[in-house]
């Protein structure tokens, strides 16, 4: 039977996640993975979580096992108002929905938001989870410039103008790939350039709890109520395992959003969700979220310090102020692709930037590289032998370059 001939076009659109296949390939014991975006194991509030589960069965009973509204439970909702008014986002708890993780959100807006030829804005490098999630809508993707300090304001309002855009989606705070963060004075001039265009931004925004340095910024939901849909997780915070994401988006979008769940799953877990509730509700979150900091802190700052002690110098990278990633860059013209292949034989495992393109081509000089799953020995260990892989192939990209000049000298 010719099973090929019964998919859906948009099959073409779709592919295995890079980074999960990766993960796969590098499961192999001894290997020092800095490829995924994983939590550490350490940072889950496995002394709590009794706790919760006895609270929720004594607070809602069977409730926490029943099918529920496809928006969200209640309780959740409502703690989720609370919280999000320490970064300036002042709503109802009807205007918060809950997604099986954000994952589930960007799956969502694809869906409501996006046609074949849809033009989407997106920066380069972007998070590779919205391209595979918005490429079986079969968007266009429109370029966005960035810089040290994230996307260009100037570039987006270019974008704007020439381009018939259905949303732009960002990662302003902490970013995936590149662990960048807007400043404040970029995204004030973000918001006033939404609010003139009558454009729409996806604000995704699952990493700035994870501050380690300096302090908060506004979201730019704060700034463009009306023009942003904000996505958050607790993945980060508390469990990934319980799949809680949720969104805030305008009225109109908001009701789409519904019933393009409703075709999905009918709802997020119930008692995850409850789970979920109490933690915020019970202010654990506030009590284990320095815990995580503290945990997170010292990795970044020993992967920082190995990267200036053991990198070769033709390569820079990021220093963010929090989040789960640096982005390191090579010189133009390296290809990170037998550095990859070669380090992965020594045991230790990254993601090639490419990935987080939109554009085939692109980033082949880079990579992304995660700290928070090993502690600050093992991390060191690791990027010592990267750096020692990255110097040889250097070396040998040189080696190749001069025999070329060489040959050609010789014709």
């Amino acid at each position: 039977m010719d099973y090929e001939s019964l998919l859906a076009d948009r099959t073409t659109g779709m592919s295995a996640s890079a980074i999960r296949e990766i993960l796969k390939v590098v499961s192999q014991p001894g290997m020092i993975s800095l490829a995924g975006g994983i939590p550490a194991p350490q940072s889950f509030p496995m002394d709590l979580i009794e706790e919760l589960t006895a609270v929720v069965l004594k607070k809602y009973g069977a409730l926490a096992f029943q099918y529920d509204l496809t928006e969200g439970f209640l309780p959740l909702r409502s703690a989720l108002a609370e919280y999000l008014k320490q970064k300036g986002i002042f709503l109802t708890r009807e205007e918060i929905i809950i997604s099986s993780g954000s994952q589930g959100g960007l799956d969502a807006i694809g869906k409501i938001l996006i046609g074949k030829g849809s033009k989407v804005a997106v920066e380069a490098p972007t998070y590779l989870g919205a391209l595979q999630a918005f490429n079986p809508y079969q968007p266009e993707y429109v370029r966005l410039e960035t810089d040290d300090d994230g996307v260009m304001p100037e570039s987006l309002e270019e974008v704007l103008r020439c381009h018939k855009v259905k949303f732009i989606y960002l990662v302003p705070t902490f970013q995936n790939p590149t662990g960048r963060t807007l400043p404040l004075a970029r995204r004030v001039q973000i918001a006033e350039i939404l609010q003139r265009h009558g454009a729409l931004l996806f604000e995704d925004d699952p990493y700035s709890d994870l501050r380690y340095q300096g302090t908060q910024i506004p979201t730019i939901k704060s700034l463009a109520p009306d023009n942003v849909i904000y996505a958050g997780t607790l993945s980060k915070i508390f469990a990934p395992g319980l799949r809680i994401g949720y969104l805030a988006a305008p009225a109109p979008i908001q009701r789409w959003l519904v019933l393009s769940k409703q075709g999905v799953d009918l709802h997020t877990s119930t008692f995850n969700q409850a789970l979920a509730a109490e933690y915020l509700n019970g202010g654990y979150l506030k009590e284990h979220l320095p815990k995580i900091i503290d945990l997170y802190r010292p990795r970044q700052q020993a992967m920082l310090a190995a990267l200036d002690r053991y990198f070769p110098k033709q390569f820079r990278w990021t220093r963010p102020q929090g989040g789960m990633f640096l982005w390191a860059e090579g010189p133009e013209g390296f290809d990170l692709d037998q550095a990859y292949q070669e380090a992965i034989r020594r045991n230790v495992a990254f993601v090639p930037g490419r990935y987080f393109y939109s554009h085939v081509g692109e980033g082949l000089a880079t990579m992304r590289l995660n700290f928070t799953m090993f502690d600050e020995t093992v991390l060191t260990k690791a990027i010592k032998i990267l750096g020692e892989v990255l110097a040889e192939q250097l070396a040998a990209q040189a080696g190749a370059a001069t025999r070329e000049k060489l040959k050609i000298a010789g014709r």
